[in-house]
């Protein structure tokens, strides 16, 4: 399965069974076994580089097994070569999504100008509260 122009995923790393799927259907859903179970080893999978190993493991932290196996349900069409084609193209985002790095925060520091308005709004706000005292409540 080709991710990018250079990451490919060997077809031998994905398993998939077949289950019965959950909600309406009728007849269909209790006879007929169309949602796929699609699994892939993160954890050992030879085709991942490191840097998007480790990028991928924290983005699905919460789907992995204690094994480090992803574990994808596709169960949306009636189709089972539909819900097949879904859960790989869902693998597919995942792994794409972790290509990508992190844009790194350049810090930055607040401009004179803005320094100098957030000041400003500070004073006249001080006068705003200072107008609403009472006349005696200085002198203690």
């Amino acid at each position: 399965m080709q991710v990018t122009q250079t990451l490919f995923i060997d077809e031998c790393e994905i398993s998939e069974s077949f289950i019965r799927a959950s909600g309406p259907g009728g007849q269909n859903v209790n006879k007929v076994s169309t949602a796929v179970q699609l699994r892939f080893d993160v954890l050992h999978s030879p085709s991942l580089p490191e840097d998007v190993r480790a990028r991928l493991l924290i983005m699905i932290r919460s789907r992995l097994t204690k094994e480090g196996v992803l574990i994808i349900t596709a169960q949306r069409y009636r189709s089972q070569d539909q819900n097949r084609q879904d859960a790989r193209r869902r693998l597919a985002e995942l792994i794409l999504r972790a290509t990508i790095p992190p844009i790194k925060r350049v810090p930055t520091k607040p401009t004179r100008a803005s320094k100098e308005t957030r000041l400003a709004a500070k004073t006249h706000r001080s006068r705003l509260k200072q107008g609403r005292r009472e006349v005696g409540e200085d002198e203690g």
